[in-house]
């Protein structure tokens, strides 16, 4: 089975917030290794959705519907609804990952 694999607007503003970080502070072309890298991930999920673990963070918060992928140290965030895959969240697994989360996907 083939799901559609979507992102976010946010979720594509993270992917170009992080391309552009890579450009300017890393060498030897990283930032383009690194977005490939990534996007052949978020491509993996059209048929192996089910294969991410659920976040720590939101299991915390009894929130068993968004799993995610590591491309270490960045955290792929995502949701499966019906035949779909939404994407909401690419970021550095180095920050605060509560308080984005709850920024992000709870508003608070």
């Amino acid at each position: 089975m083939t799901y559609a694999v979507f992102l976010t607007d946010a979720a594509s503003e993270d992917l170009q917030d992080l391309y552009d970080f890579l450009l300017e502070n890393e060498v030897d072309g990283r930032a383009d290794k690194v977005l490939e890298k990534i996007e052949e991930l978020i491509q993996s999920l059209s048929s192996h959705p089910d294969r991410g673990n659920h976040p720590k963070e939101l299991l915390a918060l009894g929130i068993r519907e968004y799993r995610e992928l590591h491309f270490k140290p960045y955290r792929i965030l995502y949701r499966l609804i019906e035949k779909k895959v939404f994407v909401y969240l690419i970021a550095d697994g180095r920050r605060d990952f509560q308080a984005l989360l709850q920024r992000r996907l709870i508003g608070a």
